[in-house]
């Protein structure tokens, strides 16, 4: 099959497998068929899944990554204040490195809202509909939704990483508090040790809590700076750590915090 082939055939089988999307028109134009097929996939739920759609998925968001170009960390340049620190702007879906880390929900099965432009939905997506079920099986077995300042490790799947780590930040609906602060600084500090745990020796951490989770920006980079710089220094790892951002006053934020420590 081509790419286009494989859309149309994944599109068909999750229309199969969910019946009351049957209906759904699917577009003539390739272009417009890739947001169906993320939809439709953003929705699944965490159901079994055959091996003959996961060789068609796995073949058809490997060629797309390919396709958007994946990024090699060692083609980063350090901060000249410690080589251990990155700073990098872009898809964090692109990254290979050993781990990306997932701002998750309490519920940890990935964004259920179609298209969606959060980085929950884009790794669940361009990881694959296997890494809801992995998430799914950890939470069953946990049995209750994940803490806030905790988190989780899964594969990585069709992502250029080896692994996900899906942490659960605070949600700054008052004004900022010390708790906020304290439970942000753990998140920073659960990913970097099971990181650590299973053997990874690079992470790369998104901008966790900010945006819908609405955490001070510049607040939010002073302690993942901060709590990764106490990391090193208690425990002398050599774990090199990117701070991926996507917006522009995040890349600034950090810029200016990783120049000037």
């Amino acid at each position: 099959m081509n790419q286009n082939e494989r859309c149309l055939w994944l599109i068909r089988a999750l229309m199969k497998d969910m019946p009351e999307y049957a209906d759904t028109p699917i577009p003539s134009l390739r272009m417009k068929q890739w947001p169906l097929l993320r939809a439709l996939m953003n929705v699944r739920p965490p159901l079994p899944v055959s091996e003959e759609f996961l060789r068609v998925q796995d073949a058809y968001l490997r060629q797309m990554t390919a396709e958007k170009g994946v990024v090699d960390l060692g083609s980063l340049s350090p901060s000249r204040l410690d080589s251990r620190l990155y700073l990098w702007q872009g898809d964090i879906t692109t990254l290979r490195c050993d781990a990306i880390v997932n701002a998750a929900n309490s519920q940890m099965l990935g964004c259920f809202a179609p298209g969606h432009s959060c980085i929950d939905n884009i790794i669940h997506t361009m990881a694959g509909v296997q890494l809801r079920l992995a998430c799914n099986e950890l939470m069953e077995a946990q049995g209750h939704p994940e803490p806030t300042g905790q988190a989780k490790i899964t594969p990585g799947y069709n992502l250029p990483c080896k692994y996900v780590i899906h942490t659960v930040g605070p949600i700054v609906d008052v004004p900022l508090m010390a708790e906020h602060e304290r439970l942000l600084a753990s998140c920073y500090r659960k990913c970097l040790e099971l990181a650590e745990q299973n053997g990874c020796r690079s992470i790369a951490f998104c901008c966790i809590s900010t945006g819908v989770f609405m955490f001070p920006n510049q607040r939010a980079a002073e302690i993942a700076v901060d709590t990764v710089r106490k990391y090193y220094a208690e425990t002398g790892s050599r774990i090199r750590t990117v701070f991926n951002v996507f917006k522009d006053i995040d890349l600034k934020i950090y810029a200016g915090l990783l120049n000037t420590f």
